[in-house]
């Protein structure tokens, strides 16, 4: 086998592996961007059972939990 022909062979190889890795990546992005949006829907979930129970924050309880202070 010609030197060539070892060489675009090698390169078809990589290029490849580089496309499954690329397809493979974008699905573990597509599955993170998934869990996402699970774990901010299951939060609001909670929240609104929460205000329904009439478990409600005060706002000095909502300003101490979001380090918010009240000095300019």
């Amino acid at each position: 086998m010609s030197g060539i022909r070892r060489w675009t062979g090698l390169t078809k190889a990589l290029t490849d592996v580089a496309l499954v890795d690329a397809r493979r990546l974008d699905y573990y992005h597509a599955l993170e961007q998934e869990h996402a949006s699970l774990v901010l829907a299951d939060d609001a979930v909670t929240g609104l059972r929460q205000a329904l129970a009439g478990q409600l924050a005060t706002d000095d309880e909502l300003d101490q939990a979001l380090g918010a202070s009240l000095s300019p």
